[in-house]
C-alpha cells in the first residue's frame, strides 16, 4: 500500500477542511494520527500527526514549545481545531523544525481524526469516503441557482483531489457512467486526471449532475432563439392572409420581420426508403450545433424544425451583399454535419430562398427553399445543394402563391374536387394538370401519369362533372390549369 506523505495532506486540505499556517510541505510519511492535549506533545510517537483540540487557541507560548517538542520527536504535524493566527516565533520555529502547522476550524476532533486515519490506511473505505463527499459537494454546487458546469468541475474536483474535466465526445453513449449530455445530445466524457477507486465511485454521480447542469445552460443561453423559431414555423405556416399579424409578436422577441430574410431548407431522404422519417437522434444533436455555430456571427440566424426538416433563417438589414452567399456557407456546413450524425444511409438536400423583404417576404423565400429541396429530390439529385430559379415559371406561381386574394380565387376553381377529400382530390389535380399541360392527349397525360388513357379519360370525366366548367374555353383552361399548378405548389 502507499504511503501517506505530508504533501498527500496538503493536497487533501479542502476535502478534509484544512488550512495551512506554517510550516515546510514534504514526503515524510504520516505513519498515524492521534488526539494530544498541546502540553503532551512529548508522548507521541514519530511520524504522529496530532490532533489538538479545544474551544481555544492556546497561549503563543504553549505553541511554541509544542513545536519545539514536535520537531524533536520528529512529528508529520499539527492540526489545531480552533480559528488559528500564528506569531512569527512559531512560524520561524515550525519552519525550522519540519513540522507543518494546520487549523480545522469548527471540525470535531473526534470525526477528523477518524477521516485523516482512513486517508492515511487507504484502502476501500477511504475511497468510498471521498468518493461520498465529492458526489455530496458537487450535488450542493449543482443546487445552487448560479451553478455552471464549470464551478460543478471545480468543486467536485477539490472534494475529490483530482482535477476533473470534460472531454469532447460526440460517440458517448447514454449506457456509459461517464457520459456528459445536453438532452439527447452527448458532448464528450468525464475523466478525473488521476483515476482511482474514489473517482470510480464518484464520476457517474458527478457526470449526471454537469448533463442537468448543460442541459440548463443550454435551454437559457438559446431560449430566445426557441422562441422565435416557433414564430417562424407559424408563420411559414399561416394563411398568407396573417402574415402581418405576426409582426408585433415578432418585434417583442426580438425578431425584426420588416427586415431581408433568406431561408435555407434542408430535407431529409433514406436512400432505400425515401418515406422513412429520420433518426431521432438527429435532430437535437444538429439543432445545438447549429445554434452553436451561428452564435457568435454578426447576422441574425433562427433554426427551426418542420418535422424533420430544419429551417434556417438570416434576417439583415435590407441590400446587405452576398446574403444569399453567407447563408449558402452556413447552411452547407450544417448539411454536412447532419449527413455525419445521420450516417451514410440518408442524404441531406439542401434547398436556398433568394433574399425577400417582409412577413410575406419571409414565407416566400422559404417557400422558394423548400421547392428547391423537394424539386431536386423528386428529379433524384439527392445531397446536393439547389438555388431557387428566379426566373422561371415557379418563381411566377410563387408570387401568385404569396397572394392571398390570389390564392383564393384560384381556390374556388378547383373547390369542388376538395368534396373528394384530400387523397382524392389531390389525385384529380394532378390528372387534370396533366391533362390539359398535353393539350388535352389522354395519351401523353397517361404516360406521365403511369395511368392507362381509358384511366385518364375516366377520371376526366369525373372532373368535368365537379367543375362544370368548359375546358374548350382558352380563358378557362389557363386559369384551371394556373389554379391547379399553384394548389400543387402550396401542396408542396
Amino acid at each position: 500500500m502507499a504511503q501517506y506523505r505530508v504533501r498527500d495532506l496538503r493536497d487533501d486540505a479542502d476535502r478534509l477542511g484544512l488550512r495551512l499556517h506554517a510550516g515546510p510541505i514534504d514526503d515524510r510519511q504520516v505513519a498515524r494520527v492521534d488526539l494530544a492535549a498541546v502540553d503532551r506533545i512529548d508522548a507521541l510517537a514519530t511520524g504522529t500527526l496530532a490532533i489538538i483540540a479545544g474551544d481555544e487557541q492556546p497561549p503563543p507560548f504553549r505553541i511554541d514549545v509544542a513545536l519545539r517538542q514536535a520537531s524533536a520527536r520528529g512529528l508529520a504535524g499539527l492540526v489545531f481545531t480552533t480559528p488559528l493566527t500564528l506569531a512569527e516565533t512559531a512560524r520561524v520555529l515550525a519552519e525550522r523544525g519540519g513540522v507543518p502547522v494546520f487549523s480545522a476550524a469548527g471540525s470535531a476532533a473526534a470525526e477528523l481524526a477518524k477521516t485523516i486515519d482512513r486517508a492515511i490506511s487507504g484502502g476501500a473505505s477511504e475511497a468510498m469516503m471521498r468518493g461520498a463527499r465529492a458526489i455530496a459537494v458537487a450535488s450542493e454546487a449543482a443546487a445552487s441557482p448560479d451553478s455552471t458546469t464549470d464551478s460543478i468541475l471545480a468543486a467536485a474536483g477539490a472534494a475529490l483531489g483530482a482535477e476533473l474535466s470534460i472531454v469532447a465526445d460526440a460517440a458517448a453513449a447514454w449506457t456509459e457512467a461517464d457520459a456528459v449530455f445536453i438532452g439527447e445530445v452527448p458532448i464528450g466524457r468525464l475523466v478525473a486526471a488521476d483515476a482511482d477507486d474514489a473517482s470510480s465511485v464518484a464520476l457517474p454521480v458527478i457526470a449526471s449532475l454537469l448533463s442537468r447542469a448543460a442541459q440548463r445552460e443550454s435551454r437559457d443561453r438559446f431560449a430566445p432563439t426557441h422562441s422565435r423559431a416557433d414564430l417562424l414555423l407559424e408563420l411559414v405556416l399561416a394563411d398568407p392572409s396573417r402574415a402581418e399579424g405576426f409582426v408585433p409578436q415578432a418585434a417583442r422577441l426580438g425578431l425584426p420581420l420588416a427586415r431581408s430574410h433568406v431561408v435555407a431548407w434542408l430535407s431529409p431522404t433514406r436512400r432505400a426508403d425515401p418515406d422513412a422519417r429520420a433518426p431521432r437522434s438527429v435532430q437535437p444533436a444538429l439543432e445545438l450545433f447549429a445554434l452553436q455555430l451561428v452564435e457568435a456571427r454578426a447576422e441574425m440566424w433562427h433554426v427551426a424544425f418542420l418535422q424533420d426538416d430544419l429551417l434556417l433563417v438570416c434576417t439583415e438589414e435590407h441590400g446587405a451583399g452576398d446574403h444569399q452567399r453567407r447563408v449558402r456557407e452556413v447552411a452547407a456546413r450544417i448539411q454536412r454535419q447532419a449527413q455525419e450524425i445521420a450516417g451514410g444511409d440518408w442524404t441531406y438536400t439542401l434547398g436556398l430562398g433568394t433574399p425577400q423583404v417582409g412577413a410575406l417576404g419571409l414565407r416566400q423565400s422559404a417557400a422558394e427553399a423548400r421547392i428547391a429541396a423537394e424539386s431536386a429530390i423528386a428529379a433524384g439529385r439527392l445531397g446536393g445543394v439547389e438555388l431557387t430559379d428566379v426566373t422561371g415559371l415557379r418563381r411566377v406561381l410563387l408570387d401568385v402563391y404569396a397572394s392571398p386574394i390570389s390564392r383564393e380565387l384560384l381556390r374556388d376553381i378547383l373547390r369542388p374536387l376538395d368534396e373528394l377529400g384530400p387523397e382524392r382530390a389531390r389525385q384529380s389535380v394532378r390528372t387534370l394538370l396533366a391533362y390539359l399541360a398535353h393539350e388535352g392527349s389522354l395519351v401523353h397525360a397517361g404516360r406521365e401519369l403511369t395511368l392507362h388513357p381509358n384511366g385518364v379519360g375516366y377520371r376526366m370525366r369525373r372532373i368535368r362533372e365537379l367543375l362544370g366548367i368548359d375546358l374548350d374555353d382558352p380563358d378557362a383552361r389557363f386559369a384551371v390549369e394556373l389554379a391547379c399548378r399553384v394548389r400543387l405548389l402550396g401542396d408542396g
